[in-house]
């Protein structure tokens, strides 16, 4: 068998078998970050979590299939290596960004909404002071 398709094999079990395990961590975890974020809606947590997976999944899936195309002939177990880990830290690295980038825009998301709640009185106003406050003009003849 030829060593650059033992190298492709490589590369596509190990590649995938990272996606997934990071797809899950990051839907583990990142439920309980999109429940704060969405004021405690678990419904709706579950429902952007799971469309964040599935886009998780695709992007990646897409470049690792895409990137699965190397000019390069593979002569010997030193080149397996090589290839792999060019591949591999690429693949990594891309899996990387894309977990800072989804973390970025959440806590944007996550701090908005914090400010939104603090915009809000924790209590309704007890009513106003009209004029019987200390800033009122005093009464005409006093």
């Amino acid at each position: 068998m030829d060593l650059t398709v033992v190298a492709y094999a490589i590369y596509l079990a190990i590649s995938l078998g990272l996606t997934i395990w990071v797809a899950r961590t990051l839907s583990r975890n990142g439920r309980v970050f999109l429940a704060d974020v969405l004021h405690g809606n678990e419904k709706l947590a579950d429902a952007v979590n799971h469309l964040l997976v599935v886009g998780f999944y695709l992007v990646n899936l897409g470049f690792i299939a895409l990137y699965l195309q190397d000019d390069t002939t593979v002569g010997n177990a030193r080149g397996v290596f090589e290839v792999l880990s060019r591949n591999l830290g690429v693949v990594l690295l891309v899996l990387g960004a894309m977990h800072l980038g989804n973390v970025y825009v959440l806590n944007r998301f996550r701090r908005r909404g914090l400010m939104d709640r603090e915009q809000v009185p924790p209590v309704l106003p007890q009513g106003h002071a009209g004029e019987q406050g200390p800033w009122a003009a005093p009464a005409a003849g006093h």
